[in-house]
């Protein structure tokens, strides 16, 4: 073991520092420089509430945009809503309750016919906006990686036409959408977001040589109040890519990272909390719906680009790493805060 660490630490300190990949020195977990001084409850617990007060128009992210397609409806659900989702033929958005009006057939198991869904219960179709059957579309919106729709009755605030999507980088892109679900509301979910200093105790086989660098001035500006850190991601053995990521909340159930410097600079990633309803237990249920969009200046990006439906899986697969434990935190901050600790 200490001659691997030596081995480990002679070949970091010949590794060039302008090349983007980085040697990462073995370092035993347990030695790494602990966090919990910095990490402050009260600085956490203002951001989240900042956060928290930021207007949304009442919309709710609820499906990648490639999820939803011509021929088969879409079901979801949003704040105990039950939704229907599918796309006229000219690839339109269109989104409403999942309840067919006659019986409550669910709307999800029907089958998109002419811009129509058709219910396998009794053949009743539904989807005009002017439709006589009582079924009214919300509105909707598709921003080219994301679905969206508007409920006003579950948000409570004054609406907006669209939603404040967060900016993306500019040209060519290469996202991916993951989706998971946990027992916890969104303030739980943007709680963690809002904890930079857990990402290399916690996740150690994503992240290493974490420093904080910015903290939130606490203005109303989205954009100026922001965590701003340093951490290298590791892409696997010894191997890191080192960034400068920026933290910010636009709305009260987003939280977005981008990446202000090094490899990749301009790429986010965009954690959207939307609250699902309560579980059988009574407790509630949070959906993750987790986009990353990818962006580089490099030539071989375009080959990556090219392996999109190839590259997809496993950049889902590795936010889903990531939020299994982190799910894990947010429903156990959701068990303290509810019983009062």
């Amino acid at each position: 073991m200490g001659r691997t660490h030596e081995v480990s630490t002679a070949i970091g300190r010949r590794w060039p520092d302008r090349w983007p990949l980085q040697w990462l020195p073995r370092q035993p977990w347990a030695r790494q420089q602990p966090t919990y001084r910095d990490a402050s409850p009260a600085l956490i617990e203002a951001a989240v509430k900042r956060a928290s007060v930021r207007p949304s128009g009442n919309w709710f992210v609820f499906a990648a945009s490639r999820d939803v397609g011509t021929k088969t409806p879409f079901g979801a659900e949003v704040g105990g809503t039950e939704l229907v989702a599918w796309r006229c033929p000219d690839g339109t958005l269109r989104v409403g309750p999942g309840a067919c009006p006659h019986l409550g057939a669910p709307l999800a198991l029907g089958k998109v016919e002419c811009g129509r869904v058709v219910c396998r219960w009794h053949g009743l179709s539904v989807g005009d906006d002017d439709d006589r059957t009582g079924w009214l579309a919300y509105p909707s919106h598709d921003d080219g990686v994301l679905c969206w729709v508007r409920l006003d009755r579950v948000g409570g605030e004054e609406p907006t036409d669209l939603p404040l999507v967060p900016e993306r980088p500019a040209g060519a892109c290469l996202d991916a959408v993951a989706t998971m679900s946990g027992q916890c509301e969104p303030i739980d979910i943007v709680a963690n977001r809002l904890d930079p200093w857990h990402g290399a105790w916690f996740h150690p086989y994503s992240f290493s040589d974490l420093r904080v660098r910015e903290l939130p001035q606490g203005g109303d500006d989205a954009g100026d109040d922001k965590f701003v850190v340093d951490v290298t991601f590791r892409l696997g053995g010894p191997i890191g890519v080192p960034v400068r990521a920026e933290f910010t909340c636009p709305g009260p159930r987003t939280v977005v990272m981008r990446i202000a410097e090094g490899e990749g600079a301009g790429s986010v990633v965009e954690t959207h909390a939307t609250p699902l309803g309560p579980g059988p237990d009574g407790r509630p249920r949070t959906a993750v719906i987790e986009a990353t969009v990818a962006a580089s200046d490099r030539p071989g990006f375009a080959v990556a680009r090219h392996a999109a439906p190839a590259l997809r899986p496993a950049m889902r697969w590795a936010a889903g790493r990531l939020w299994r434990d982190d799910l894990a935190y947010a429903e156990r901050r959701y068990h303290l805060r509810t019983r009062g600790r």
